[in-house]
C-alpha cells in the first residue's frame, strides 16, 4: 500500500484537505485519490475499490447475496481502514514476512489448487488473477495474521480449572468424535452498552436466528450482520475436527445435525449464532511422536525492532556456544510469558502444537542440539531439543487439545476487543 509518511501526516493535522490526485501507481497510472487518512498513512480509493470488487466476486462465486450497496461500502471501507491500522503497527514493531515464509504459504495455496509454486502464476492467470497482485495481497494477509498472533493470541490465558472442565466434558462427547463444517455470526456487546442497547442487540440476534431457521441464506445474514472477520465471506469457518472446535461451541453443537442453526448464545463480550453446514465422523488419533524442547523468544515491539531482536538472539547464541546455561539465559531474555520462568521449557509436545516455522526448526535438530536464531510470527527464537519419544497417553493428549480449543473459543472475543481498541486509538479522516 502506498503511504505518504510526511506530507499527508502534516496536512492531516491541519484543516487543509490532502489532495494526492497526481500520485502514481506502480504501473505508472494515475490513482483516483484518497479514501481515508489513517494516522501517518493513507488508504487509496483504488485499494478500497479493489477490495470492494473482490468481495463482490467472491460472493458471486460462492452464490450468496451481499448487504445493500450502501451498507457493504461502509463495511469494506472500515475493513481496509482496520487493515491499514494493523499494517502500520506491524511496520512499527518491525514485523516482516520473508520471501521464504511467503513462498511456503503460496506453495500450500498452489497445492490446494492442484499446482506447484512454479505453475501458480499460470494457474491464477486462467482465473484472471494477476500473480504479483495476489502475492502482494498474500504477504499482507500473512503479516496481519502474524500481528494478531503476537498482539492477541499471547494475551489469551487458559486456567487449570478450564482445562479440567474441558477434559471432563470430553467423555463420550459427540462433538469430539465428529468433524464439522461451520459458519458463524458474531454480534459484539460493547462494554459501555446500556441495557437498552443490549436488549436491541439481543433482539437482532433473535431475529437473525428466526430468519436463518426459516431458510434464509445464512451466508447472506452473516455478511449483513456479523462483526467477525469472516463476515464478508459469509461467516464460513470451514472444516474442523471436533477436538479443535472452540469450547464455547461444544455444548451448543452437541444436539445439532447438518443444516441446523443454533439459538443465539452469549459470551462475556458477544452473542454468537452457529450453523452446521455439514458433519462427519472423525478419525481417531493414535500414538504420536513428541519432542521435549526449550526456547528463548524475543518479540519485536515499539522499542525493539526486528533487526535488534535478531541481534540479541545472535549474541545469546554465541554465549550458549561458549558454555552459558540455556535456562538462565531464557529466564533473563525470553519474552514468552508461558515458559520464561521455567528456563524456556515447553514440555512435551506433539505435531501441530507449534506454528509451522517452529516445528520445522525442531525437526532439523538432534537431541541436545541448539538451533541458530530463526523467525516465526511471534518473533525470533533459539530452540534446544532436550528429548524425543513416541507417546500415546490419551489424558495428556486431551489436555493439550483442550488448551487449543479453549484458546480458540476465546480468540474471537479477544480479537474484537483488540480491533476496537486500536481503531479507537487511531486518527482516521474519511475522505469519501
Amino acid at each position: 500500500m502506498l503511504k505518504i509518511k510526511s506530507l499527508c501526516a502534516l496536512i492531516a493535522l491541519s484543516a487543509a484537505p490532502c489532495v494526492l490526485a497526481e500520485e502514481l501507481s506502480e504501473t505508472g497510472q494515475f490513482l483516483d485519490g484518497v479514501a481515508a487518512i489513517v494516522n501517518e498513512g493513507i488508504v487509496l480509493k483504488s485499494k478500497y475499490y479493489e477490495s470492494l470488487e473482490l468481495i463482490k466476486e467472491q460472493a458471486v462465486a460462492n452464490g450468496f447475496q451481499l448487504p445493500p450497496e450502501a451498507i457493504l461500502e461502509d463495511q469494506v471501507l472500515e475493513r481496509v481502514i482496520l487493515n491499514e491500522i494493523q499494517l502500520q503497527r506491524a511496520d512499527r514493531i518491525g514485523l516482516q514476512v520473508s520471501d521464504q515464509m511467503l513462498n511456503q504459504v503460496l506453495n500450500d495455496v498452489a497445492g490446494n489448487m492442484g499446482a506447484t509454486l512454479a505453475t501458480l502464476p499460470a494457474k491464477l492467470a486462467e482465473q484472471g488473477i494477476n500473480y504479483q497482485d495476489f502475492r502482494r495481497q498474500m504477504r499482507e494477509d500473512v503479516t496481519l495474521e502474524q500481528l494478531r498472533r503476537i498482539d492477541v493470541d499471547q494475551r489469551i490465558n487458559v486456567s487449570p480449572r478450564e482445562i479440567e472442565q474441558c477434559i471432563a466434558d470430553l467423555e463420550d462427547n459427540v462433538v469430539v468424535n465428529s468433524e464439522y463444517n461451520l459458519s458463524h455470526i458474531l454480534l459484539s456487546l460493547p462494554e459501555s452498552a446500556s441495557s437498552a442497547k443490549i436488549d436491541e442487540i439481543v433482539a437482532t440476534a433473535n431475529d437473525i436466528y428466526r430468519r436463518a431457521s426459516e431458510g434464509e441464506d445464512f451466508r447472506q445474514l452473516a455478511a449483513r450482520y456479523s462483526e467477525s472477520s469472516t463476515a464478508l465471506e459469509g461467516g464460513t469457518l470451514g472444516w474442523m475436527k471436533g477436538e479443535a472446535v472452540p469450547t464455547i461451541f461444544t455444548e451448543i453443537l452437541a444436539p445439532l445435525k447438518a443444516g441446523d442453526v443454533s439459538k443465539p448464545f452469549r459470551t462475556a463480550t458477544s452473542i454468537h449464532i452457529v450453523k452446521v453446514n455439514d458433519m462427519r465422523s472423525a478419525v481417531e488419533r493414535s500414538s504420536i511422536d513428541q519432542v521435549h524442547a526449550r526456547h528463548i523468544l524475543i518479540s519485536p515491539n515499539e522499542i525493539i525492532d526486528d533487526a535488534t531482536a535478531r541481534q540479541q538472539l545472535e549474541d545469546a547464541y554465541d554465549k550458549l556456544q561458549n558454555g552459558e546455561d540455556f535456562g538462565e539465559l531464557a529466564k533473563l531474555l525470553s519474552d514468552d510469558p508461558g515458559s520464561a520462568n521455567a528456563g524456556g521449557d515447553l514440555g512435551w509436545a506433539g505435531p501441530g502444537t507449534f506454528v509451522p516455522e517452529f516445528d520445522a526448526a525442531i525437526e532439523k535438530l538432534d537431541i541436545g542440539e541448539v538451533s541458530e536464531p530463526f523467525r516465526t510470527p511471534f518473533g525470533w527464537h533459539i530452540v534446544e531439543v532436550l528429548d524425543r519419544r513416541v507417546y500415546d497417553n490419551t489424558e495428556d493428549l486431551k489436555e493439550r487439545n483442550c488448551v487449543v480449543r479453549i484458546r480458540a473459543g476465546k480468540r474471537d472475543d479477544e480479537l474484537q476487543l483488540w480491533m476496537r481498541r486500536i481503531r479507537d486509538e487511531a486518527y482516521v479522516d474519511i475522505r469519501m
